[in-house]
């Protein structure tokens, strides 16, 4: 078997979907390697037709306010004047320290690392709590809901009471890019605006458009504001404002891709139980399992050409995203027999 050499896949300082690297990683590896490290659909939603003025001139500003309307529409926001689009929920968190610092910064953790690294470059004091009470004090709060990798997550109701007993006024994020599949009673967008609280939401998790490189932030209309002056006036591309709307009106096909993810997450958990894992947490789109062999699999599925999520901070854990065909369902089964 090939011995991985240590790389950015070696634990939660990288990032999923690394093929290059994984690549390196495992040279003997058969093709085509799968990918399961990501949190995203592998059965995306099926791009349409794009006009081809989307390609070649600017976006006007009455197309990205009829997306905003879409999402708005969507997330259960009151208007879309609440709602900005973003070329991905990333850049803003990258851009949020520099135009709105705060310090310290309180991270709900252990969860995307991208925002330790993003505040902790801006020169804020970032600190780490473990439940919700350790975020009370903080002039700047992050949740991410539901949390990435472990599942953890929080109704509407609980964290509407957080915002009240905050004792201080500063920023709280509230990251939902997962919250597409979950059942009703868990966004705060519906119950926007609130004086200093930003909500992100995605396209890339639940609709599988990774490289589409849209999602939304939304805020009362003075932080809405702000950040859409901090992107300037086309913030996203044309093609990614045709697919966004027509993808956040099908509702429909929103409802078979959660009855379906439902299935293969229940098929995905028996199948690392039989393997000798126990599932700890996860969301539709990923599981996280845990056990002692976990590095030695870790290695194993990578020389089957197979990529999995691990941890350097809880060796004993992996995260698995979702096989997205029979053949890919097979591969796996082979390489946990």
């Amino acid at each position: 078997m090939d011995q991985p050499k240590e790389s950015a896949l070696a634990g939660a300082s990288g990032h999923g979907g690394r093929m290059i690297e994984a690549r390196r990683l495992f040279p003997g590896a058969p093709e085509p390697f799968i990918d399961l490290s990501t949190g995203i659909n592998p059965l995306p939603y099926p791009v349409p037709s794009i006009a081809p003025s989307a390609w070649t001139r600017l976006p006007e500003p009455e197309e990205i306010a009829a997306l905003e309307d879409a999402a708005a529409k969507a997330y259960g926001v009151a208007h879309a004047s609440m709602v900005v689009s973003l070329p991905g929920t990333q850049l803003l968190i990258s851009l949020l320290p520099r135009l709105f610092p705060q310090s310290p910064v309180v991270i709900l953790s252990p969860t995307y690392g991208e925002y330790a690294r993003s505040f902790a470059a801006a020169g804020s004091l970032v600190v780490q709590a473990r439940t919700l009470a350790g975020l009370a004090d903080a002039p700047c709060a992050v949740i991410c809901n539901p949390n990435n990798p472990d599942g953890r997550r929080f109704e509407a109701a609980a964290l509407l009471e957080f915002l009240r007993e905050r004792k201080t006024g500063g920023l709280v994020l509230i990251d939902e890019s997962f919250a597409d599949l979950e059942e009703d009673g868990l966004s705060l967008a519906p119950y926007l605006p609130q004086s200093n609280l930003i909500v992100l939401r995605s396209l890339s998790k639940t609709y599988g458009l990774g490289g589409l490189r849209l999602g939304f932030a939304l805020a009362n209309p003075d932080l809405v504001e702000a950040i859409r002056a901090a992107l300037g006036p086309w913030p996203i591309s044309g093609p990614a404002i045709e697919i966004g709307r027509k993808a956040l009106v099908d509702r429909a096909w929103l409802g078979v891709a959660k009855r379906r993810l439902h299935q293969d997450v229940g098929r995905l958990d028996r199948m690392l139980q039989r393997a000798g894992f126990s599932i700890i947490g996860g969301t539709l789109l990923f599981r996280l399992a845990e056990g002692a062999a976990a590095p030695e699999l870790f290695r194993r599925l990578g020389s089957a050409g197979i990529l999995v999520r691990r941890f350097d901070t809880n060796p004993s854990w992996l995260r698995f995203g979702l096989p997205g065909s029979e053949a890919e369902w097979r591969r796996l089964t082979d390489s946990l027999a």
